[in-house]
């Protein structure tokens, strides 16, 4: 597994033996891993920095009493949070000078995250970016509550808010989320559909049933970081959406060489490789059963994680 499966510590003492049990420092380290990854994630939004920031997290848990930690997961979770905020800080002003639009890094996915339903709506990339338009602290406070139901005493300990303080973020932090998110409940089968009709429009070139996939009003935004061709800023509506498309190098690449179907954070998405390697990753949006947002990851820096599945846990 990826992500957080890279960061193994070796345990107080350095290297071990195979057949030394590790310290109980590492043993809950390593139980709670791949939730702590996932907590991170949905902070960040980046892999290399939830990972950043699980290195982290392990420096000072090793130094922790454990005699007096009562929960070591509600611990871990308070370490990861504070370290996740930090740098959450940290790309806010780094993400104001990147080159086009910015996009979650995508994870490629094992099934058991889609059978969550919960984790994988909290993963996706519309979901994502909507946390992208919550403060720092806002983000946290929805993320450890709403996908990892910890209680409101456990959050104000990690974001140093009283827990009054915390249910009022809460409740205002659901309220934006809900104004925002995808209008309704969507099935895998849903956007297995629209995405399918969408790859054929793609590969045949066939604008009219582009047109008829795309909702009037959607978003296409796509993430090159100024290393390779994407948009440079958000494209909007049916036919102009539908018109690059059928121009772009994705629509020209695509009649030669098909979309690959995939699960990337959870959810039903299409893979474009080149001669092998990953070009591009579409994930969408879909509401009433048409596209409302198109995202195409084309960065290379964000796409080396997607060559084998990542293990996320709530």
């Amino acid at each position: 597994m990826a992500g957080a499966a890279d960061t193994e510590p070796e345990g107080r003492g350095g290297s071990r033996s195979r057949d030394v049990r590790p310290d109980p420092a590492t043993e809950a380290f390593v139980a709670h891993r791949n939730l702590l990854f996932t907590v991170a994630y949905e902070m960040l939004g980046s892999v290399t920095d939830a990972e950043d920031v699980l290195q982290e997290t392990w420096l000072r848990w090793a130094e922790v009493d454990l005699d007096a930690v009562l929960n070591r997961r509600a611990y871990l979770i308070r370490i990861t949070t504070r370290q996740a905020l930090i740098r959450l800080r940290t790309l806010g002003r780094r993400r104001e000078s990147y080159v086009g639009p910015w996009l979650p890094e995508p994870l490629l996915t094992a099934p058991d995250v889609a059978e969550d339903i919960e984790l994988a709506d909290s993963v996706s990339m519309a979901m994502l970016l909507v946390l992208e338009t919550l403060t720092p602290t806002e983000r946290a406070v929805f993320v450890l509550r709403e996908v990892f139901e910890v209680g409101y005493d456990e959050i104000a300990e990690a974001v140093d808010k009283s827990p009054a303080a915390v249910r009022q973020i809460a409740h205002r932090a659901r309220s934006h989320v809900a104004a925002r998110r995808p209008r309704g409940g969507v099935s895998p089968a849903e956007t297995r559909a629209a995405l399918e009709a969408f790859r054929r429009a793609v590969e045949t070139g066939d604008l009219q049933t582009l047109l008829d996939i795309l909702a009037p009003d959607v978003v296409l935004l796509g993430d090159g970081g100024g290393v390779v061709e994407a948009t440079l800023s958000p494209v909007v509506g049916a036919a102009t959406v539908a018109s690059l498309l059928a121009a772009s190098r994705l629509g020209a690449v695509a009649a030669e060489t098909p979309l690959r179907a995939a699960q990337v954070n959870g959810c039903p998405a299409l893979v474009l490789r080149i001669d092998g390697e990953i070009d591009t990753v579409v994930a969408v949006r879909v509401d009433d059963g048409l596209i409302t947002g198109l995202y195409a990851v084309r960065n290379p820096e964000k796409l080396s994680h997607m060559e084998r599945e990542t293990a996320l846990h709530r």
